[in-house]
């Protein structure tokens, strides 16, 4: 059992004042009268109980949210990283589509290049020929 430091204590203090109180009828009078003003000397130097003020801050409040005003909203709590996730995909998706497209229609343009030429094919696979079209800029 795990008891906090305070409850510990507070038990400790129960049980001193329960043994002194049963042992006060064997005290001598003038004991008793010098235990009394030494009380009423505490007391009056006792600070007085100022209201323990603590700002509560968002973040205290985040694990509650089932309650109150944020219940209506919880689901947007719970999808908080997934809207962003998918927009991710999506978009990485969408750029691979584009570059795919892209790619086809370069491959189309050489193709239809190739074909409506007059050259043959063969004259292309020629290391000179390439060079040659190289340096004219085609």
């Amino acid at each position: 059992m795990n008891i906090p430091k305070d409850a510990k204590e507070l038990d400790y203090a129960y049980k001193i004042r329960h043994a002194l109180d049963q042992s006060l009828a064997n005290l001598p009078d003038d004991t008793v009268s010098k235990l009394a003003a030494a009380r009423k000397l505490a007391l009056s130097r006792k600070k007085k109980d100022a209201p323990l003020l603590a700002p509560i801050t968002p973040a205290v409040l985040a694990g509650h949210g089932t309650t109150g005003l944020h219940a209506p909203f919880i689901w947007l709590r719970r999808i908080g990283l997934l809207v962003p996730a998918i927009v991710l995909f999506s978009g990485l998706l969408g750029i691979y589509k584009f570059e795919q497209q892209q790619h086809i229609t370069d491959t189309a343009d050489i193709d239809s290049a190739i074909l409506a030429d007059e050259l043959p094919p063969a004259a292309y696979l020629d290391h000179g020929f390439t060079a040659y079209l190289s340096d004219r800029g085609e």
